[in-house]
C-alpha cells in the first residue's frame, strides 16, 4: 500500500491550491488542467484504496485525540464519487468559466483554487473519524462554495450566497452543539471509541435532534430547504453540478456514519417520524420540479426530492434500505451531475437561455447533450438498466421489509405512499426531455451547435458510469452490504 495514501487524497488538493492560484494568474483557464491532474492523481489513489478496503490512518492530534482517516465499505463509494465528479467537472469548468469570467486570468486562477479547496472539504468530511475533524471539513465545504456563488453566480448572487451561507452555517452550528455535547459526555471525539451507552438516555434524543438538524439543513429536507433552489439555480453551473450531486448527500452519509452508529436505538424509535418527513420531501420536491420553467431551478427542486429518497432509505432501519440509500447518493451524483452539465451546455450554446418553454427540438442540434440528458433523467426516475434503478428498488424493498418486520402498519402505509412519488419523478423527467429536445425547433435556435468536447466528454464519462453501475451494481453493493448488514442485522 502507498504510504500516507489517505492523507495524500485529502491534503494534496489543499496543498496544490496556492500553486494553482499563482499559475492561474499567468495561464488563465488552462490552470484547470492542473486542477484536473491533481484530482486524477487522487482518483488513481482511490483505486488502490478500493482494492484493499479497510485502510485506516491515525495521526496524534493533542488535545483533540487523533486526526483519523478511514476508508471502508461505507466511505469508499462516497469519496470515489466525489473525486470522480470533481475531476470531470474540472474539465467542464475550463470552457464554461472562461466564457463566464472572460479574460481575467487572476479570477480564473481564484476559481480553480476555491474549487480544489471545496473538493478537499467534501473528501475530508467523508474520510474523517474524529468529530471535530469532521466539523472542520464540513465547514471547509461551506466557505469556498460561498465565495464561488458570491463571485460568479447569476442573478442576485450577493443575497443568494448570503442566504446559502447563513442557512448552512446555522445548520453547522446545530451540528457543532451536538458534536461538542457528545464528545464531552463520551470523553472522546474519536468516533471508533464513542459509546452511545455512556451518554444518559434522557439526553440522547436532544443530541440526535441537534445533529440531525444540522445534517438535514445540508440535505435540504422539507422545511429546511429554502436556500437550495436559490443557491443551486444561481450558482455557476459547474458548481451547481457539485453542490447537488456531491455535497448535499453527504448529510445522509453522516447520519449513517455518525448518528446511527452512536445512537441506533434512538434513531430506531423515531423512524416513523423521519419516514413521514422524507415522504413529504419526496413529494414536495417532485411537485415543485414539475412547476418550474427555469431548467436549473427544476433540477434544484429535483435534488430536494432525491434527498427525500436517501432519507427514506435510512428510515427503513433495514440493511437493504440503508444500502439503497447510500447507493442512491452515487446514482443521484452521476445522474444529477450529467443533468446540471447538460443544462450548462444548453445555456452556453444558446447564449444564456434557461426557459424550458422557449426550447424544443434541440436533439437535432445537440445530439450528444440530448443523449446524456436522457440517460440522466432515466437514471433519476429509476429506469433499468441504470444505477438509479438499482438504488431505488433497494430503498423500497428495505422500506417494505423494515415495515413488515417492525409490525408497524403506519410504516407500511408510508412505504406505499412513497412508491407514488416515483410518478412525480417520471412526470417531470420525461416531460422536461420532451419539451427541451423534441418537437419543433424554434427559429432563434436554428443555428445552435453541439457543445465542445471539453463540455460533452465529462457528461459522457458520467453517462458510462451510470450505465455500468446499473448493470454491475456489485461494484457498489460489494462495499456497502458488508458494512450495513452487521450494523442492523438481516
Amino acid at each position: 500500500m502507498i504510504p500516507y495514501i489517505l492523507l495524500q487524497i485529502v491534503l494534496l488538493p489543499i496543498l496544490a491550491a496556492p500553486l494553482v492560484y499563482l499559475l492561474g494568474r499567468s495561464i488563465g483557464a488552462k490552470v484547470g488542467w492542473i486542477s484536473f491532474t491533481v484530482l486524477l492523481y487522487t482518483l488513481l489513489l482511490t483505486f488502490f484504496v478500493g482494492i484493499s478496503p479497510g485502510v485506516y490512518e491515525a495521526y496524534p492530534w493533542p488535545p483533540i485525540g487523533y486526526f483519523g482517516l478511514k476508508a471502508d465499505g461505507l466511505s469508499i463509494p462516497f469519496f470515489f464519487t466525489i473525486i470522480l465528479l470533481s475531476m470531470v467537472i474540472a474539465i467542464y469548468s475550463i470552457p464554461y468559466m472562461e466564457h463566464r469570467i472572460g479574460p481575467n486570468k487572476g479570477a480564473l486562477g481564484l476559481y480553480f483554487t476555491l474549487y480544489l479547496l471545496y473538493a478537499a472539504g467534501m473528501v475530508g468530511t467523508v474520510l474523517s473519524t474524529n468529530l471535530i475533524q469532521f466539523y472542520l471539513f464540513f465547514e471547509l465545504m461551506l466557505i469556498p462554495s460561498y465565495f464561488l456563488i458570491a463571485e460568479w453566480g447569476y442573478g442576485e448572487r450577493g443575497k443568494i450566497s448570503f442566504m446559502y451561507f447563513m442557512w448552512t452555517h446555522v445548520g453547522a452550528v446545530a451540528l457543532l452543539i451536538g458534536i461538542l455535547s457528545v464528545g464531552f459526555l463520551a470523553g472522546t471525539f474519536d468516533l471508533p471509541h464513542i459509546a452511545g451507552s455512556a451518554i444518559p438516555e434522557a439526553l440522547r434524543i436532544w443530541l440526535v435532534a441537534a445533529m440531525c438538524l444540522g445534517l438535514f439543513v445540508k440535505m435540504a429536507v422539507f422545511g429546511l430547504h429554502v436556500w437550495l433552489p436559490h443557491a443551486h439555480a444561481e450558482a455557476p453551473t459547474p458548481i451547481s453540478a457539485l453542490l447537488s450531486p456531491a455535497m448535499i448527500g453527504i448529510g445522509g452519509y453522516a447520519i449513517v456514519r455518525i448518528v446511527l452508529t452512536i445512537f441506533p436505538s434512538t434513531i430506531k424509535a423515531i423512524t416513523l417520524l423521519l419516514g413521514i418527513w422524507a415522504l413529504i420531501t419526496m413529494l414536495y420536491g417532485g411537485a415543485m420540479a414539475i412547476a418550474q420553467d427555469d431548467i436549473k431551478r427544476l433540477l434544484a427542486y429535483s435534488s430536494i426530492s432525491q434527498m427525500g429518497y436517501i432519507l427514506f432509505g435510512i428510515t427503513s432501519y433495514h440493511y437493504l434500505g440503508i444500502t439503497g440509500s447510500m447507493f442512491h447518493y452515487i446514482s443521484h451524483g452521476t445522474c444529477k451531475g450529467i443533468l446540471f452539465m447538460t443544462a450548462g451546455a444548453i445555456i452556453l450554446q444558446t447564449h444564456g437561455l434557461r426557459s424550458i418553454s422557449k426550447m424544443g427540438g434541440l436533439a437535432r442540434r445537440m445530439p450528444l447533450t440530448a443523449l446524456c440528458a436522457l440517460i440522466g433523467f432515466l437514471g433519476i426516475l429509476g429506469a433499468p438498466p441504470l444505477n438509479g434503478f438499482q438504488s431505488e428498488w433497494m430503498i423500497f424493498a428495505g422500506a417494505f421489509s423494515g415495515a413488515i418486520y417492525s409490525g408497524m402498519s403506519e410504516k407500511l402505509l408510508v412505504a406505499v405512499l412513497a412508491i407514488f412519488s416515483t410518478v412525480l419523478t417520471a412526470g417531470y423527467a420525461l416531460w422536461t426531455v420532451r419539451r427541451i429536445f423534441f418537437g419543433p425547433l424554434p427559429h432563434e435556435l436554428a443555428e445552435v451547435k453541439e457543445a465542445p468536447l471539453t463540455v460533452t466528454m465529462p457528461m459522457l464519462v458520467l453517462a458510462v458510469v451510470t450505465v455500468l453501475l446499473g448493470i454491475y451494481p456489485e461494484f457498489v453493493t460489494g462495499y456497502l452490504i458488508p458494512i450495513t448488514k452487521p450494523m442492523l442485522g438481516g
